[in-house]
């Protein structure tokens, strides 16, 4: 049963106790996958999907084929791909949206103000989304990564997965216009893409989400190439007060403790009497559900109601736990929602539930988890563009500035940098 504490007390250790990135443990074995795949490409590779997977792949069979999409298509529901075509249009127009706002811009600058500065926008030119394969099948990140990735206007898209298998998948990669899908996951995955193969080029970017190998490897990874976020296990934080129906905040607290044993479910509370029947509520559809065991256990590790004395409290502790998900069932929802700081995803009011977010709604469900929302934002057209700085001076407001600027230079020691501003003032 999931345990109802106070605001304040040592218990609350449980609340805060999450971290960014736990199983440190694997990042020798993780480090070792990586060197292979730079040492020994295409080879190191296809040895670790027979080795993990079980996948029998080779440079001939690595990419999915035409003829696997049209397959694919024909294993599916039409409904079913309906479905994932409203969604598609959602996700798609949302982050359109954010694509508007990056326009370039000049404007004059300088001593004299005869100069022009400013910044360009670009988007990446190639980036790896990695789809996992695990415990549960996810063609909603296809879309919540790859849709973000089109509106950005990344010039390739590319998809590394494991579980192609399951065929909305690879419909999902097909609507997204994706033309690549490589058949292979894992943190060799993440390696190919990091560094190339002989048959994987290289990417500038890797995001999308993946099992504590497959993060640790982005993580051992950055800096040679970028990556959308470090993500832990999946949480959710509801905010609630006595207007809010307890079956459906158990609800909403259970969509997220079916992902993994080690999900996190958190209500905080202003009403007793809520907190009660939600710890009923928990149980009782916890018995319905199909993922019931692995429920069980993230409850009882993970779980938690916290019971406060008011709504300032409240916020308090959703602003310090910094959830991936974070629901507000209260009075006036979007006045609270409004003072809360730090959060993946807000969902306002009864009637968004998180699955919502997961699925339909637009904003892309890959989010900053285990506190790092804290300075993290979710992934957006934001994740696949980059700015670059422009200056173009004219010589009077160059000259205006000079002695500055070999001061500073010669202050720090470079005379190579005072001696390009010298010889322009002869």
């Amino acid at each position: 049963m999931i345990p109802i504490i106070k605001y304040g007390t040592d218990e609350m250790k449980r609340v805060y106790g999450r971290t960014q990135l736990g199983n440190a443990e694997f990042s020798g074995a993780v480090a070792e996958i990586i060197a292979n795949v730079r040492k020994d490409g295409d080879k190191a590779l296809f040895d670790y999907a027979k080795k993990f997977d079980k996948a029998d792949v080779n440079a001939e069979n690595l990419l999915v084929t035409e003829e696997e999409i049209k397959e694919a298509y024909a294993g599916v529901d039409d409904k079913l791909i309906e479905s994932l075509r409203r969604a598609k249009e959602n996700i798609l127009s949302y982050h359109a949206k954010q694509r508007d706002k990056y326009k370039n811009e000049f404007f004059k600058g300088g001593e004299k103000g005869k100069s022009t500065l400013g910044w360009i926008y670009r988007p990446l030119s190639r980036v790896g989304l990695y789809v996992p394969g695990g415990k549960a099948s996810y063609p909603s990140t296809v879309l919540m990564t790859a849709l973000p990735a089109v509106a950005a206007g990344v010039g390739e898209i590319v998809v590394a997965t494991p579980n192609i298998k399951n065929p909305l998948i690879l419909v999902a990669c097909a609507e997204c216009g994706v033309k690549k899908i490589y058949k292979v996951g894992g943190a060799q995955a993440i390696a190919a893409l990091a560094y190339g193969t002989e048959s994987v080029e290289r990417v500038d970017l890797i995001a999308g989400p993946g099992n504590v190998f497959v993060t640790l490897a982005k993580k051992q990874v950055f800096g040679d190439v970028a990556v959308d976020m470090i993500a832990g296990p999946s949480e959710i934080l509801v905010i609630a007060d006595e207007t809010a129906d307890p079956e459906l905040v158990a609800a909403d607290m259970l969509s997220q403790a079916e992902h993994d044993e080690l999900a996190a479910s958190i209500l905080v509370t202003t009403s007793e009497k809520l907190a009660t029947e939600v710890q009923k509520q928990t149980t009782e559809q916890t018995n319905m559900l199909p993922r019931r065991e692995i429920i069980e256990k993230s409850l009882i590790n993970n779980g938690a109601i916290v019971l406060c004395d008011n709504i300032d409290e409240a916020i308090e502790v959703a602003d310090k736990v910094a959830p991936e998900h974070l629901e507000v069932c209260t009075k006036n929802a979007h006045d609270v929602a409004l003072r809360l700081k730090n959060a993946g995803v807000i969902f306002v009011g009864g009637y968004s539930p998180e699955p919502l977010g997961d699925y339909f709604a637009g904003p892309s469900h890959v989010l900053p988890t285990s506190g790092s929302a804290r300075f993290s934002s979710v992934l957006s057209v934001d994740t696949f563009m980059k700015k670059t700085s422009y200056i173009a001076y004219d010589k009077d407001d160059l000259l205006a500035g000079a002695d500055d600027i070999i001061s500073i230079a010669e202050s720090e020691g470079f005379g190579a940098h005072a001696n390009t501003i010298i010889r322009r003032k002869r």
